[in-house]
């Protein structure tokens, strides 16, 4: 049998020994086990820590199993988000109800019906493309939801771009003997969001033929849980997909900024100038509170800014010519669009 310390009691499971210095050398300290460690038996020599999937319990003498969590819709902050982009995406039917019912009156036919559905609908796609984050995070969700969002909201952004550009170029054909009346129509506007959104489609293609995300189970960023999220499989493709978004909006911005003094007749550039500037500040915000985030908070934060930045052009773009089709339509008149300042 081993010999028993005089000296002090044995120390029991949650403590380990440590020699008392200056005195006997079968004399020891008795020192609770740190952080994230345990001991499961008397006068153990040292604290061991458990499994990855596993964390001690309070008393640091045995080790619980992890439970399994992710963002979804059953907790207060799935739901707080669920419901803002249910109430988005219906907010967004009403107007094109609106703009479909009016689709004959004088400012819907000058705001280029085609651009305005296309604008919609992708808003539409992109405040549901937030219910896939909130999902389970499986093979399929996560192949789907980066892809998802890059690509509706590359349409949504090029639609605007789109639209500004236009205002420019039927502003500049106004002019007696221009060369830019050829360039007046859908063809434009077709080209520019067709080649735009076209860009994103082969990034994100080559996003999942190379590097595509995948499930995975996170077991450092929280103690006491193992967090199931997606890996994005490639960081470089994740944010070059931001990226070219934040390249659209600013150009969209600066077109609409350099724009916005037209006459009212083509001043759509006012409101699309406020829409990106919203946009680009959730956007640039976004990436300090991404990168400081772990786990749920992460997704809860990419959400957040696809809703927000989604309801800045809604808000922006919108709600005034909602405002003018629904309460004033006294205003919904060729006389009162073609007055200048």
């Amino acid at each position: 049998l081993l010999p028993v310390s005089l000296c002090n009691n044995p120390c029991s499971p949650g403590y380990w020994k440590k020699r008392a210095e200056g005195r006997a050398f079968c004399c020891y300290d008795c020192v609770p086990c740190p952080e994230a460690k345990i001991s499961n038996q008397t006068d153990m020599d040292d604290c061991f820590e458990c499994s990855q999937d596993h964390y001690p319990n309070k008393k640091k003498k045995g080790c619980i199993l992890k439970p399994v969590v992710f963002l979804h819709f059953k907790e207060t902050l799935g739901v707080s988000l669920v419901s803002a982009a249910l109430c988005f995406f219906f907010l967004t039917s009403c107007v094109l109800g609106t703009f479909i019912k009016h689709m004959d009156t004088p400012i819907v036919k000058a705001n280029n019906w085609p651009l305005t559905y296309t604008l919609l609908v992708s808003l539409q796609l992109g405040f549901l493309s937030a219910l896939l984050f909130l999902s389970q995070p499986g093979k399929q969700t996560c192949l789907l939801r980066q892809p998802t969002f890059g690509i509706t909201f590359s349409v949504a952004i090029s639609s605007v771009l789109s639209k500004t550009i236009t205002v420019v170029v039927a502003f500049m054909a106004t002019r007696p003997g221009s060369q830019m009346r050829k360039w007046l129509g859908r063809r434009l506007a077709f080209c520019i969001v067709l080649s735009c959104s076209l860009f994103q489609v082969c990034l994100c293609i080559l996003w999942l033929l190379t590097s595509p995300p995948f499930p995975e189970l996170d077991m450092h960023s929280e103690i006491q849980e193992m967090v199931l999220q997606c890996n994005e499989g490639s960081a470089s493709f994740f944010y070059c997909v931001l990226g070219y978004m934040g390249i659209l909006a600013i150009a969209s911005f600066i077109v609409a900024f350099l724009a916005r003094k037209l006459p009212d007749s083509f001043n759509e550039a006012k409101f699309i100038t406020f829409s990106m500037l919203a946009f680009c500040s959730v956007w640039i915000s976004f990436f300090p509170a991404y990168l400081s985030t772990k786990g749920k908070a992460m997704v809860a934060v990419e959400v957040f800014s696809i809703l927000s930045s989604s309801a800045a052009l809604l808000g922006c773009i919108f709600l005034p010519k909602c405002y003018i089709i629904v309460f004033r339509p006294d205003l919904n008149h060729r006389e009162q669009l073609t007055k200048r300042n």
